[in-house]
């Protein structure tokens, strides 16, 4: 094109950037987005400036519909000024949001600033990017949101860190919707998955060992190995019995006992003041609470915690650490485990209350119990939003 055809162009550019409608301005950005598509290629630097000088024009000036045209179109642009990217993701989400998903012009800087000062919405396009570095990842995981860090667990393309991945394992402890999601990233390291074995659910227990070439008795030797570490962790001194109940007296006036604490607590060999705990915490005597800690199946204590909506990886844990202050037996078998783990997850949670409440008046809990798992198996309807197919299982 010559000189003087390029002159009458960019007059034309300028005449229509005078023109402040709305028509004008969508004319305008399609125009002006057309020539950085068609000749970015031959533009000289003064046209690629007058070019950039109008879309900046534009972001600032125009209004959503005419903003949010320029994001689509731009998103896949390579050769446009990269503060313009950056105007554009940084605006509101209808605006940003192809930005966000689709330029590989913004950095890494660009990103993590956006998730840590614009909206959960921006967090939220971030974590659908083609590509997602590692620092990326750690900014989303730091932003605390349980969508957004799901939503990057079910980003395959994202990488992240073997210290991130250990802390998401962690957190899905007490965060379910991360532990479908982690299970099936492929850089999931098998020790981790196996680490998971132990608080998820029957469903996700089951693909681990299929998944991750799980041998049952490894299983055997992991648990066996982590309760005799903890034994050997118990505490030399101990608490006396009347001291125990005194203190749990104390910490429950000040609503100070939490599932964290009697888990502390219990792993510590603190027995008497576990036990004390417990039984200010479910409203149940101390007599009747210690039966339904040591009694050989654990059913009652699946109950117990269901009810009073204690995590399933500190039932788990208590459990296990229960089982081996019974004395005798000095192995807790993943069969066992997976029976009791069953039974807390399929018991109501209305029901388990109901229970609890009756415990607390009737000490004839074990009688109870058999009423409770058979009128459990009969019931199709759930009122655990987690269970929604009303067989109380996953």
């Amino acid at each position: 094109m010559s000189d003087e055809n390029h002159k009458d162009e960019y007059e034309a550019l300028l005449e229509m950037a005078r023109d402040k409608t709305a028509a004008g301005r969508a004319t305008l950005a399609s125009t002006v987005t057309d020539l950085f598509a068609e000749r970015s290629e031959v533009l000289t630097d003064h046209e690629r400036a007058l070019m950039s000088d109008i879309l900046r024009q534009l972001i600032h000036d125009a209004e959503m519909s005419v903003r949010r045209e320029l994001s689509n179109k731009l998103a896949s642009f390579e050769n446009i000024p990269h503060e313009l990217v950056v105007l554009l993701a940084n605006d509101d989400i209808e605006v940003a949001h192809p930005i966000l998903v689709k330029s590989e012009l913004l950095c890494d800087l660009d990103l993590i600033e956006i998730i840590r000062h614009r909206t959960l919405q921006h967090q939220l396009s971030i974590a659908l990017r083609r590509s997602i570095s590692e620092d990326v990842s750690t900014a989303l995981v730091e932003s605390g949101d349980e969508d957004v860090i799901k939503a990057l667990l079910e980003n395959p393309n994202a990488r992240i860190s073997r210290t991130t991945m250990e802390y998401l394992v962690e957190q899905s402890k007490r965060v379910d919707s991360y532990q479908n999601p982690l299970l099936k990233r492929p850089d999931l390291d098998p020790q981790l998955a196996k680490s998971m074995y132990w608080w998820v659910s029957a469903a996700l227990r089951k693909y681990v060992t299929e998944h991750f070439d799980i041998d049952p008795w490894e299983l055997d030797e992991n648990l066996d190995t982590t309760v005799n570490e903890i034994a050997a962790r118990e505490s030399e001194a101990g608490i006396d019995i009347g001291k125990a109940q005194e203190l749990a007296k104390h910490m429950a006036e000040s609503d100070h006992i939490t599932s964290e604490l009697m888990v502390r607590i219990l792993r510590q060999g603190e027995i008497p003041l576990f036990e004390a705990l417990f039984a200010r915490r479910s409203g149940l005597r101390l007599r009747l609470l210690q039966r339904i800690l040591f009694e050989p199946g654990g059913e009652a204590l699946a109950v117990v915690c269901r009810a009073l909506e204690i995590a399933k990886a500190d039932f788990a844990t208590m459990f296990m650490l229960t089982r081996k202050a019974r004395g005798g037996e000095r192995t807790v078998r993943p069969g066992e485990l997976n029976r009791v783990l069953e039974i807390y997850d399929r018991v109501r949670l209305e029901s388990a209350r109901r229970m609890l409440s009756r415990w607390q008046r009737d000490p004839g809990y074990l009688d109870a119990v058999r009423i409770l798992s058979a009128s459990e198996d009969e019931t199709p309807a759930s009122d655990d939003p987690e269970k929604p197919d009303g067989s109380g299982r996953p």
